[in-house]
């Protein structure tokens, strides 16, 4: 049993201990990084027509306890110029207290095409999602580095460089961030894809890292070189062992060097792409994977 005087002193430690600085209290584990869910880890549900899109900000709080979401535009590609559309979409989210973080873009164009009104087309085939991120409060779209014909490494990068520079200045003058994923081709090369960020220069071009899409390349030592310039990283997983760890990638080792070595607190969005585990438990295999190492860091 508490006295009074016992009581009086606890509430006044408490009283205190909030008014001091952020960084002169113990830090909680969600002050290292906020989890996100991204739309893909539910494309089969999607595509399959056994979820609606609408509805995704929804599901991602009251199934998953996940109050941050990151959509991909293949699920409303239909929808693009469909304002009511968007505004519904919107509505979910604010509805079910849901942040919206990003949209992943795909199918658009390549930005580095070598033929230049190609790639003109491809950037501009873009603007509406970033019309779209900005109305939902998103900070960033995803898009691809994709290039095209016989130029060597150099030559490529110089003309995905344009492409992203153009996007990123109309990006910027909506206030959304152009990011650019390791997702196959060169861009799954670490240092390629940092040279690209160097060579477009724009505080509204950066990158997401994925723990995954490096094919031979060391996962580890790419996302080290992306970092720099992360403003989101995707934890990519595809099985678990027994202890509920990710058999393809070390995620100790990789949120040591995304939070401890680059000082990332931003959000880590759950992309699971599994097959032996449905979409449901991928996911929360994977929020509870994250929700585990990020506790451990907490504790230093």
């Amino acid at each position: 049993m508490l006295t009074r005087r016992d009581f009086l002193a606890t509430s006044a430690a408490a009283a205190g201990a909030a008014l001091l600085p952020a960084g002169a209290r113990a830090a909680e584990p969600t002050d290292l990084f906020k989890i996100s869910l991204a739309q893909w880890s539910l494309h089969r549900a999607f595509f399959g027509n056994k979820a609606d899109p609408l509805k995704f900000a929804e599901v991602a709080t009251k199934d998953y306890g996940i109050a941050a979401v990151e959509y991909v535009n293949q699920f409303y590609s239909s929808k693009k110029k469909d304002g009511a559309y968007l505004a519904d979409l919107k509505k979910v989210a604010d509805d079910n207290q849901v942040t919206s973080v990003l949209i992943m873009c795909d199918g658009e164009g390549a930005l580095g095409d070598p033929d230049e009104k190609k790639r003109t087309k491809a950037v501009e085939n873009h603007y509406r999602w970033v019309e779209w991120a900005k109305f939902l409060g998103c900070h960033s779209i995803r898009v691809n580095a994709q290039t095209g014909g016989d130029g060597t490494r150099d030559e490529k990068a110089k003309t995905v460089a344009d492409g992203l520079r153009k996007l990123s200045e109309f990006g910027e003058k909506h206030k959304i961030a152009v990011i650019v994923e390791n997702h196959g081709g060169l861009s799954s090369d670490g240092a390629w894809l940092a040279g690209v960020m160097k060579l477009v220069d724009s505080k509204f071009c950066g990158t997401l890292p994925d723990f995954g899409n490096f094919g031979s390349y060391d996962r580890y030592k790419g996302v080290d070189e992306l970092m720099p310039f992360a403003k989101g990283v995707s934890a990519k997983t595809h099985d678990f062992d027994d202890k509920g760890n990710e058999t393809h990638t070390d995620y100790r080792k990789m949120l040591d060097i995304v939070v401890k070595k680059h000082k990332y607190h931003g959000f880590i969005g759950i992309e699971y792409e599994g097959g032996k585990a449905s979409e449901p438990e991928g996911i929360k295999a994977t929020k509870k994977l994250l929700e585990t190492v990020r506790g451990e860091l907490a504790k230093g």
